[in-house]
This record gives C-alpha cells, sequence and structure tokens, in this order.
C-alpha cells in the first residue's frame, strides 16, 4: 500500500477509526500533520452547521483581501464572547472601585496573552481539521483522558453558572425586584432552548446574531462611559503605566483575578472547533496558511472590541465609585428613591454586578440601571449560548459521543441551574454573588488543563507539522502559560487561607491539592515527551507520546 493513498484502520481508546493519509503533491509524509478521522473531519458540520462557508478567491489582491477577511469572520466573535461574560464584567467593576485605573494595563496584557492562546487554538484546528478535544482523545491514555474531560466539563459547567447568575440578576434589574430571581434563573432554560434554534436558520445568521449581542453590549456599557465622563489622562496613564501607586493586596489580589477572570480554559477548546465552519483546504499549505493568517487578524479586532467594553465597564466604576464611602452611596440612592437602597445600609462597601446597576441608577438616573441590566442580559445569554456549545465539543471530542444538542443543554442546564436557585430560593442576591466568587476561583483552577495542552500539541512536529510553533514562540508562550498557571495557583492559596480553620476541611483540602499537582506534573511530563525533550524513560504503553503507534502519528 502507497504513502500517497494509503487507508487504514486504527484503535483509538478502543474505538477502531478509519484514516486516510493523503500528502499533497510535492511534499513528503514526515512533515504533514495529522489527519482527521472521517467521522472527526465533519463533526462540527453534521452537528451544528448545515454547511461551511467558503473561501471566495481575490486574484486582484493576494497580501490582504476584505472579502476574505469578512468570509471569515465570525468564529473570533463567538469566542470573544468568554471575554465579556458575567464574570469578566463583574472582574471589570471591582478593579475599577478597588485602584480606579491602575489595573488598566493588567486588564490590556491579560487580553493580549488570551490573543496568543487563541491563535494556537485556531491554528490547531485549522492545520488539523480538529479541535482540541478530538485531539486529547488521540494522545493521552484513558485514564488522563478521562480526568482532563472532567476538568474541562467542571469548568463549562462553572461557567454557566456564573452566565446563570448574571441573567437572573439582570431580570431581577429589569423588573424592579417583580421577577425573583430563581424566576431568572427558570427562565434562561426557556430561552437558551429558543436561540439555539437559529442555527437551523444558517451559520452566518447565527454568527450576525451574537455579533448583535456584542453590539448591544458595546452601546450599553459605552452610554454608562458616556454619562460618567471618566477622566481621559487618568484612564490612559492607567493602560499605559504599568504601575499601581498606593496598591495594596486586595489591589494586588484583584490584579490576579483580572487574569483569571480574561482567560477562560473551555474558550480555548471552543476556539479550535469553532474554526472548523469556514472551508479550508488542509492539502494545500498557502490554503492554511492563508486561513491562519486571516482567523489572527479576525480574533485580534474581535479581542480589541472586548477589550474596548471592558474598559468601559472598569472607567465606569474608577470613575463613579472609586473613593465613595457607604454612607455616602446610601444616602444617594435614600435621596434619588430607589427600591433597593437599603443594600447599601451595611458596615462595609462592597459592589458587584447587581450593587454596580443599583449604584448607576442612584448616581445617574434610572435609566442607567436599566441599560446595565439590558447590557448584563446581553453577556449572559450570549455566554450561555457558547458554553453550550463549547460543552457539545468538548462531550464529542473526549468521549467520541455524539449527543443531540438539546439532551446537552439539558444536562448542563440542570446541574448549573440546580445549586444556582436552591441559593437564589432560600437565600438572596447576596449570596449569588458570593457563589459568583467561588465560581472565579474554580475556573482559575481549571486553566492548566487548556493551556498544557495547547501548547503540547501547537508545538509537536507530528501534529503540526510545518505549521509547528517555532522555537521562540514555544518558549514565550511556555513562560507565559507558567506564569499565568503560578499567578492563578498563589489567587487559591489565598482563597484557601480564608477557610474556616477546621483540620478535617484542611485534609481534605490537602489531598485535593495533591492530586491537583500530580496531574498538572503529568500534562507537563507528556509535552515534554511529546516535543522530544526526555528527562526520564517510562515503561511504552499503547497511547505512550514516545510509541510509534500512538494515534498521533497518522
Amino acid at each position: 500500500m502507497s504513502d500517497s493513498d494509503s487507508l487504514e484502520i486504527k484503535e483509538m481508546g478502543g474505538a477502531k477509526r478509519e484514516v486516510r493519509e493523503e500528502p499533497s503533491e510535492g511534499q513528503s509524509s514526515e512533515n504533514q500533520p495529522i489527519k482527521p478521522s472521517v467521522a472527526s473531519s465533519s463533526s462540527i458540520a453534521s452537528s451544528y452547521f448545515n454547511n461551511k462557508v467558503s473561501i471566495p478567491e481575490d486574484e486582484q489582491h493576494p497580501i490582504f483581501s476584505f472579502r476574505k477577511l469578512w468570509a471569515f469572520t465570525g468564529p473570533g466573535f463567538l469566542m470573544s464572547i468568554a471575554y465579556l461574560d458575567p464574570g469578566n464584567i463583574e472582574s471589570d467593576l471591582r478593579s475599577g472601585s478597588l485602584a480606579q485605573f491602575k489595573l488598566l494595563w493588567v486588564l490590556m496584557s491579560a487580553t493580549f496573552l488570551g490573543l496568543l492562546m487563541q491563535r494556537l487554538s485556531a491554528r490547531l484546528g485549522v492545520v488539523t481539521g480538529m479541535h482540541l478535544a478530538e485531539v486529547c482523545y488521540r494522545s493521552y491514555p484513558r485514564i488522563p483522558r478521562f480526568v482532563l474531560w472532567i476538568m474541562v466539563e467542571i469548568a463549562i459547567i462553572g461557567s454557566d453558572m456564573q452566565e446563570v447568575i448574571g441573567t437572573a440578576i439582570a431580570f431581577y434589574l429589569l423588573s424592579d425586584g417583580k421577577i425573583p430571581l430563581y424566576g431568572g434563573v427558570l427562565i434562561t432554560i426557556a430561552d437558551t432552548f429558543t436561540f439555539l434554534l437559529l442555527d437551523k436558520y444558517g451559520l452566518r445568521k447565527l454568527e450576525a446574531f451574537f455579533a448583535f449581542l456584542i453590539l448591544i453590549m458595546a452601546v450599553t456599557f459605552g452610554y454608562e462611559y458616556v454619562i460618567v465622563s471618566p477622566d481621559q489622562p487618568s484612564l490612559l496613564k492607567g493602560m499605559f503605566v504599568p504601575y499601581c501607586e498606593g496598591c495594596g493586596p486586595d489591589q494586588i489580589l484583584q490584579a490576579v483575578a483580572i487574569i483569571g477572570a480574561i482567560i477562560m480554559p473551555h474558550n480555548i477548546y471552543l476556539h479550535s472547533a469553532l474554526v472548523k465552519s469556514r472551508d479550508v483546504d488542509r492539502s494545500k499549505k498557502d490554503h492554511v496558511r492563508e486561513a491562519n493568517k486571516y482567523f489572527f487578524v479576525e480574533a485580534s479586532i474581535a479581542l480589541f472590541v472586548s477589550f474596548i467594553i471592558n474598559v468601559f465597564v472598569t472607567a465606569v466604576f474608577a470613575e463613579g465609585f472609586y473613593g465613595r464611602n457607604v454612607t455616602d452611596v446610601y444616602d444617594t440612592c435614600v435621596k434619588s428613591g430607589s427600591p433597593h437602597a437599603s443594600i447599601f445600609n451595611a458596615t462595609k462597601l462592597e459592589v458587584d454586578i447587581f450593587r454596580g446597576g443599583v449604584f448607576l441608577g442612584c448616581q445617574f438616573g434610572l435609566a442607567a440601571m436599566y441599560v446595565w441590566a439590558v447590557g448584563i442580559l446581553a453577556a449572559g445569554q450570549s455566554s450561555t449560548m457558547t458554553g453550550t456549545y463549547t460543552g457539545q465539543f468538548v462531550m464529542e471530542g473526549f468521549l467520541n459521543l455524539k449527543w443531540k444538542r438539546w439532551m446537552r443543554v439539558l444536562l448542563t442546564r440542570s446541574i448549573a441551574i440546580l445549586p444556582t436557585i436552591l441559593v437564589a430560593t432560600f437565600s438572596g442576591i447576596q449570596d449569588l454573588t458570593v457563589m459568583n466568587d467561588m465560581l472565579n476561583v474554580l475556573m482559575s483552577l481549571q486553566l492548566p488543563f487548556a493551556l498544557i495542552p495547547i501548547l503540547t500539541f501547537t508545538s509537536s512536529e507530528q501534529i503540526m507539522g510545518d505549521f509547528k510553533n517555532g522555537r521562540f514562540m514555544t518558549i514565550f508562550t511556555g513562560l507565559l502559560a507558567v506564569l499565568v498557571i503560578g499567578i492563578n495557583l498563589f489567587f487559591i492559596s489565598v482563597y484557601v487561607r480564608s477557610l474556616p480553620d477546621h483540620w478535617a476541611l484542611y485534609l481534605l483540602v490537602s489531598v485535593l491539592v495533591l492530586a491537583y499537582i500530580l496531574i498538572v506534573l503529568y500534562l507537563i511530563w507528556f509535552c515534554l515527551v511529546t516535543n522530544g525533550i526526555h528527562f526520564f524513560e517510562r515503561i511504552p504503553t499503547e497511547h505512550s507520546p514516545v510509541d510509534e503507534r500512538a494515534p498521533l502519528l497518522y
């Protein structure tokens, strides 16, 4: 059987798959990226999109074509919604209320770091024709693969809960408390099923709907920015001067929280799948290279838009809330006749999505509160929908399991809604925001389970062929990943120290932390061995990265 046209059956995690190797003309098979299985190559189209978006030819503009950019536009904006979810919005407003404009440079740096990670994610999907979860299925042994899947699912469910909380608070504000919190939680069940039907009308219409939700966020939060009128020189100084004068432990922890909120682990899995919606001829290197270029440009534009919206939110509370005391805010709300003034009748001034909306209504009129609630509703609804897509891709990839979308939505919605609705029913809106803080810590914990795999596979010549990361990019992104993981682990350690002092609780936490560290060390070891760095040997197994029978080596 020849190298140029071979058909063979390979066993992958107990499932037999058909794989066809067809190196393009004039190229050896040695530096070819891996080929997806027949099933996986069309999974995104069969599960979500009736057809892929074709890429037009534009010979008059060989270097850069706006027609081609328009054809590639879509996946990056869907991906960018994760940078605008309610968890990020809350991180923004806390940053402004605690440090004024002084942490904007952290927000900008974290967004740039996120762009680098999204670039790797998109390149993996374009070059291999498979998304990150599918590549993980074909590379990791069964037990580590299952653990990795569980961790990613936890991240998806945690993000889902944040989005449910944001949506419930938005309905509560818009109805002046007439829609109870548990009612807002229940509404998210119906609206998610309703909006997901949009993809039956075509991929481009679905992407246009997501773009419309981003536009709503830009307009609503931009409106708040205009009426508050932040000090522009201070804003620019905070954005471009990497220094936080007079900052204490609270501001430093908030800087760490910004990084943890911006880079969402499951979003890396999502982006690698979304790019498969474009019809790219992977047998031609110039087409793959072109797709990588346009997807990077599109992602840059999308994340720039998300960064501007995040700056709007941060600046609003940096100008309007920073330096205020609880008595001042409470008196302002009482004078304005706000029905929610009582939440500021406390000994300590705190701010979150709910209190932030109430404050804007007290300070700048009820219209500001309602506009804020509309923006939060758009953020929660859009990120809920993309989270559902992510869950579908991850389940299909890691388990080779094809569930109907409504079944997937029902499962994840139920897991996310049950604890949220219990808190909303028996406690109150303050406890919902406390749950949001815990979920931010949870998301930080899951970050290595996306960063390490994406660095592993995009740096591997066996997987990416000639499109693997260069040495500089590998070292640079590797150091950045280590930095981000270290910062998030520091954030988690601070949170653990705030737990109640009980030996059983500390024992449980110690066991979980040890297991967590061992899993992360395994992923790092796998990354080093896969990329040819052998510090120690291991007995070869069926899926060993050094074993030539490993399913990566098509």
